[in-house]
């Protein structure tokens, strides 16, 4: 893709010369005789590329870019210095070059090699910054998804696996976040610049499933009037996630144990085979191993996918995140519902820590994204429209309730504190107990 370039130097020679190899290239080239004429060309139009040399009699090119920066803070900048001066290419280089060229230069290619390479490096990053921000208008901030001792743990096995090759899969209940902790993976490995490809396996019948994974030539089978790509192929060079992955029939098992085996696959309805290199994450809400047991999934199969087991805790297991990914949610929705919130009321809050979430973050987001639009301002409980556990209604329950909350009291400072330990002793679930707590405000 053309690019718009400045070119900067004193010397009317070698600018010509700089202009007409860029040119060469494809660029849409703008030359400037001094610095200070650069600084007009960059105050007047944007330029993803400057070239500038280093000592000019004006404003020197450290000076320019300096200057320029701040007109043009996306612009890349390269310095071309005299041999004899690297110092100052390495000054240069601190300020914010993306590179540098000596001159005399041995062939033009030094020249299409540097700017070749500067432009990848930009259209990489801007590639990145894409798909994060995409990421963000969908999911929570990883960083807030990792809150708590139990995701400490998560957030640790991600980085210690994503540098690696390994296959992955993660478990963990619906709606608590597997599929960005695979985005995560991918995005943090060396295959961050090639494609991230998603398969939901269980909203896929078997027939177009295998295809989905695969591709099929033409004539493959009723309406298969082209050949057409697989996520395999397309996910070469990155990552492809197999979401749901219990729910891929036996049919299709053996081929993808076959992927993972050689690193080739065919085509539905093809012969040749169709070589791949791509890193799988699987995930799954299933009990595999039961899966397994039954005769459901393969287990050799099983042990192919689950190199590097990753398991991610239900919401209620990671209390302490519920409210900042709640405020999280309502300063997202806000903004984008173009509504006024002033905040979340301290009953909004307590039934929010109360709740089960059988859902979890899935739920929690639409739960968030329901009371902004219902909110007038402050969200307060009734926004939410939870469903709480039932309040006692027997005779004599005032007497039952204090006497609730002193056994309560005494199992919490038996244990120091520890909810887990408070609820085993009551024999009740930490969900209710938490709630209890809020309850009573232990």
């Amino acid at each position: 893709m053309p690019k718009t370039v400045l070119v900067v130097d004193d010397d009317e020679l070698m600018r010509s010369f700089l202009c007409t190899v860029l040119r060469e290239e494809g660029h849409r080239v703008t030359e400037a005789g001094s610095g200070t004429e650069a600084l007009v060309a960059l105050s007047g139009a944007e330029f993803d590329l400057v070239v500038t040399d280093l000592r000019m009699p004006d404003l020197s090119g450290l000076d320019l870019m300096r200057e320029g920066k701040r007109v043009r803070p996306d612009a890349r900048w390269v310095i071309i210095t005299a041999f004899g001066s690297i110092g100052n290419a390495v000054e240069a280089m601190k300020a914010g070059a993306s590179d540098y060229l000596t001159k005399p230069f041995q062939s033009p290619d030094e020249l299409r090699h540097v700017v070749r390479r500067v432009f990848k490096e930009a259209d990489a990053e801007a590639k990145i910054s894409f798909l994060s921000e995409e990421l963000g208008k969908r999911y929570p901030p990883a960083e807030m998804i990792f809150l708590g001792k139990k995701m400490e743990t998560v957030h640790r096995m991600v980085r210690e696996v994503a540098p690696t090759p390994a296959t992955v899969l993660i478990t963990g209940p619906s709606g608590t976040g597997k599929e960005l902790v695979a985005r995560v993976i991918h995005q943090i490995s060396p295959r961050r610049e090639g494609p991230f490809v998603a398969v939901h396996c269980a909203s896929l019948a078997e027939t177009l499933l295998e295809s989905e994974l695969f591709g099929h030539e033409r004539g493959a089978f009723t309406g298969a009037v082209a050949a057409r790509k697989g996520r395999f192929e397309l996910a070469e060079g990155g990552t492809l996630l197999l979401d749901e992955i219990g729910e891929i029939p036996p049919s299709v098992q053996v081929k993808l144990l076959r992927v993972l085996q050689e690193k080739e696959f065919e085509r539905v309805g093809g012969t040749r085979p169709v070589p791949v290199d791509v890193r799988i994450i699987s995930a799954t809400n299933r009990d595999i191993r039961a899966e397994v047991s039954s005769g459901r999934f393969r287990e050799d199969l099983f042990y192919r996918l689950n190199v590097f087991p990753i398991a991610l805790p239900p919401l209620t297991e990671r209390p302490e995140t519920i409210l900042p990914l709640a405020e999280y949610f309502v300063t997202r929705y806000a903004s984008s519902f173009g509504k006024k919130v002033t905040g979340v009321s301290a009953e909004a809050k307590s039934a929010l820590q109360g709740y089960g979430w059988p859902g979890n973050i899935r739920e929690l987001q639409n739960v968030i994204e329901r009371a902004v639009i219902l909110s007038g301002g402050e969200i307060d409980a009734r926004h939410l429209n939870l469903e709480l556990p039932a309040e006692p209604k027997a005779p004599g329950e005032g007497m039952l309730r204090e006497t609730e909350r002193e056994t309560i009291q005494k199992a919490l400072a038996r244990v120091g504190g520890n909810r887990k330990k408070a609820a085993k002793i009551l024999g009740i679930s930490l969900r209710t107990l938490q709630y209890r707590i809020k309850e009573y405000g232990l």
